[in-house]
C-alpha cells in the first residue's frame, strides 16, 4: 500500500483562463486551461498515477484492483464517489443547476451533483450567482426564462478569498468571472444550463440549454444561511485546521502546515490531499502548489512538514 500522486486532466471550456498554467505551473497542449481535474476516475477525464508501483496506470484501474483503498465508507458507493477540480473562470460560467441522485440516475445512470466551492483567489469585484433572492414558483421560473427576465430573480453574492459555498443539488448557480476556486463534488458531470449569455461553442453554434430539465430539478428558493462560510480555524502543533464542509456525501477541511506533524488514514475512508499553495513534504513526496495525492484507507500514519495549504477530502 502506498500514497499515489495523480496527474491532473485539463479542460478547455470557453470561459476559462490560464492561471492554472501561469500560477500553478501546469503544462498542457490546450490553449485554455479552464479546469484541472485533480481527483478523477471518470472516463471523460481520468487521472494517471505518477511514480511508484502503479506508475502509468489509470486511477480507476488502481481502485478497481484494490477496492480496500476506498475504505468502509467509500465501498458503500456504486462507483468512485468524488471528483475534485481547480477552476479558473476568466469569464462568467453559464447559469446552471445539477440534479439530485434520484433524477440523475434515471436520466443518465450516474450520481447527482452536490458540490462545494472554496475561493482560492478572486478579483476585487468578483461575484457569483447562488440561488434566488426570494422564493418563486416553478411556473414563474419557467416564464421568466421564456421572457428573458429570470436574472432579475437570482441571488448574487460578492466573494473574497477564503469564502466557502455549499451548493446542494437543485441550487441554481454560476461562477462569475475573475474567480479561482477549488471544487469538491460528487462524481458527476451532469449540468443543466439555463442561460449562457448567447455564447457560441467550438462548433460556432450556441451551446445547448436544458430548460425543462432545469425546471424539473431547481429549488426556486433563497440559499440556506448555513450554506455559506467555513468553520473556525483550529490551531494544533505544526498546523491549523478549518472545516470547510461536512455532509452525508463528503467532508472537506483546509489544512495550513507551518511545521512538522503527522496525519492518519484509517479504515473508514481514503484521503484526497490537494496542495493549493506553498510547498513541503508529505510522506516520501516533495509537494508543491498544484500537487494532488491519494492516501488509501487503512494506510495509517504519515508525516507532513513544510509551509503550505491543502484541502483534505474524504467520504
Amino acid at each position: 500500500m502506498e500514497i499515489l500522486k495523480l496527474k491532473p486532466v485539463f479542460k478547455d471550456y470557453i470561459w476559462g483562463g490560464n492561471r492554472l498554467r501561469s500560477e500553478f505551473g501546469f503544462e498542457s497542449e490546450l490553449d485554455i486551461m479552464a479546469e484541472g481535474w485533480m481527483l478523477s476516475a471518470r472516463n471523460d477525464g481520468e487521472n494517471i498515477v505518477s511514480g511508484g508501483n502503479f506508475d502509468g496506470q489509470t486511477f480507476s484501474k488502481v481502485i478497481n484492483d484494490n477496492l480496500d483503498f476506498l475504505g468502509l465508507n467509500g465501498k458503500k458507493f456504486p462507483f468512485f464517489p468524488l471528483l475534485i477540480k481547480l477552476i479558473d473562470a476568466k469569464n462568467d460560467l453559464s447559469v446552471q443547476v445539477h440534479p439530485d441522485d434520484e433524477y440523475a440516475m434515471k436520466a443518465a445512470g450516474e450520481f447527482g451533483k452536490t458540490e462545494c466551492w472554496y475561493i482560492l483567489d478572486c478579483d476585487e469585484d468578483a461575484e457569483l450567482i447562488f440561488g434566488f433572492k426570494k422564493q418563486i414558483s416553478k411556473e414563474e421560473f419557467k416564464s421568466s426564462i421564456e421572457d428573458g427576465t429570470f436574472l432579475q430573480y437570482v441571488n448574487r453574492e460578492k466573494v473574497k478569498k477564503g469564502d466557502l459555498f455549499f451548493i446542494e443539488a437543485g441550487t441554481l448557480h454560476a461562477i462569475g468571472k475573475g474567480i479561482l476556486l477549488a471544487e469538491i463534488q460528487q462524481n458527476s458531470n451532469i449540468t443543466y444550463r439555463v442561460y449562457d449569455y448567447g455564447r457560441l461553442g467550438a462548433d460556432g453554434k450556441p451551446r445547448p440549454l436544458h430548460v425543462q430539465n432545469a425546471i424539473d430539478v431547481t429549488n426556486c428558493v433563497p440559499p440556506k444561511p448555513k450554506a455559506k462560510g467555513a468553520g473556525i480555524p483550529e490551531e494544533f502543533d505544526g498546523f491549523t485546521k478549518q472545516m470547510l464542509v461536512k455532509c452525508d456525501l463528503f467532508t472537506a477541511e483546509k489544512y495550513t502546515a507551518h511545521g512538522d506533524f503527522t496525519m492518519t488514514a484509517d479504515d473508514t475512508s481514503f484521503l484526497s490531499l490537494l496542495i493549493t499553495d506553498g510547498n513541503g513534504k508529505i510522506g516520501e513526496f516533495d509537494v508543491k502548489k498544484g500537487d494532488s495525492l491519494f492516501v488509501p484507507a487503512s494506510y495509517g500514519e504519515f508525516s507532513v512538514s513544510g509551509n503550505f495549504d491543502m484541502i483534505v477530502s474524504r467520504v
